[in-house]
């Protein structure tokens, strides 16, 4: 049964490359006094994938045995979300028996911490999953922050958590725009919506109060002031997101031409530049990368495009072999389950 809500209840993903400033628009929304969006979560992709290891979740014992693995592992992140795991375990054993339900008892466990009605949730590597979005959310609006390639490879280069070549930073970036190309001629002006990180941080009261419109919502003062709630918000650990504390500022912008070396700028430019062009991003000229370089990119690429494809049929597969509907119902919503 497909999720009915009322206005302005619809769940919001923020997408995008990573270091794409993605981190700075979910504190931008989580300022908002309506939505609650958590930092970086990691339990929703885990849980759609490990899904039939939890059979029928009109099972009680199944519910309680998911809402247990989810608060009681460290890689899921829970812990951020300065929630209380024995009643989140209590509300998702009574919550209607979707995996989508379970999840969204925590995601408005968290909004209540905030006395916020509405939730949200960011994590760049949603892009490749929108189509799991919505199978447990159908209703769902997606937010899509767009920054220059450039600037996001040279970003990408210097996380330490980052252990991919130039190669495969560049497809992550071309790769997330034209998932972002399908989703908007498939969800249409009501679901998808793109901004741009570099007008976000120019303008960010008319960038913020057209995204405010997008989402049905009206704009507040304190979106414009995400470091307020940086420190509180952005666990201590992610040294990476440590510009969050400090004022919106378009210092970072064009970053890349200092960041980048010369064969890296050709090589980005050569493979991404109609895509680059299409958002305005003017291109240097620095020239072509060698046929070599360009061979490896195609290598990378076709290798990324082939792990895709795989991942896309074992989801078929698990799809035909799952307990039920995913997708979340009305969490007001009781009936027996077991």
């Amino acid at each position: 049964m497909p999720r009915m809500t009322s206005r302005n209840d619809r769940p919001i993903f923020v997408i995008g490359c990573p270091r794409s400033g993605t981190t700075l628009l979910q504190l931008m929304l989580h300022s908002h006094p309506r939505i609650a969006v958590p930092t970086e979560t990691r339990f929703v992709l885990a849980a759609y994938n490990a899904r039939r290891e939890f059979g029928d979740l009109h099972e009680a014992a199944n519910r309680r045995a998911l809402a247990e693995w989810i608060v009681g592992r460290k890689v899921t992140r829970f812990r951020d979300l300065g929630l209380e795991r024995a009643a989140v375990v209590e509300e998702i054993v009574t919550a209607p028996g979707t995996l989508g339900s379970a999840l969204e008892v925590i995601f408005r466990a968290y909004a209540r911490r905030f006395d916020k009605p509405r939730w949200g949730d960011k994590r760049p590597g949603y892009i490749k999953h929108v189509d799991t979005l919505l199978r447990l959310w159908p209703d769902a609006q997606f937010v899509h922050l767009i920054r220059d390639a450039r600037d996001c490879v040279a970003s990408l280069k210097e996380m330490t958590w980052y252990r991919l070549d130039v190669h495969h930073a560049i497809s992550t970036w071309r790769e997330a725009i034209d998932v972002g190309r399908r989703c908007a001629a498939r969800l249409g002006p009501t679901g998808y919506y793109e901004l741009q990180y570099e007008r976000l941080v120019a303008d960010p009261v008319y960038e913020l109060g057209r995204l405010c419109a997008f989402l049905d919502e009206d704009f507040h003062a304190a979106m414009t002031e995400p470091q307020k709630i940086a420190p509180q918000a952005v666990p201590k650990r992610m040294h990476h997101h440590a510009r969050t504390k400090d004022f919106v500022t378009s210092g970072r912008v064009g970053s890349w031409q200092t960041r980048l070396d010369p064969a890296e700028i050709r090589l980005a430019e050569t493979v991404l530049g109609s895509r680059l062009r299409d958002y305005g991003y003017e291109l240097s000229g620095v020239g072509r990368p060698s046929a070599a370089e360009l061979a490896t990119y195609a290598k990378v690429a076709a290798h990324r495009n082939l792990a895709e494809v795989k991942a896309k049929l074992r989801d078929r597969w698990d799809r035909l072999h799952e307990f039920g509907p995913v997708a979340a119902v009305p969490l007001g919503t009781r009936a027996t389950y077991g």
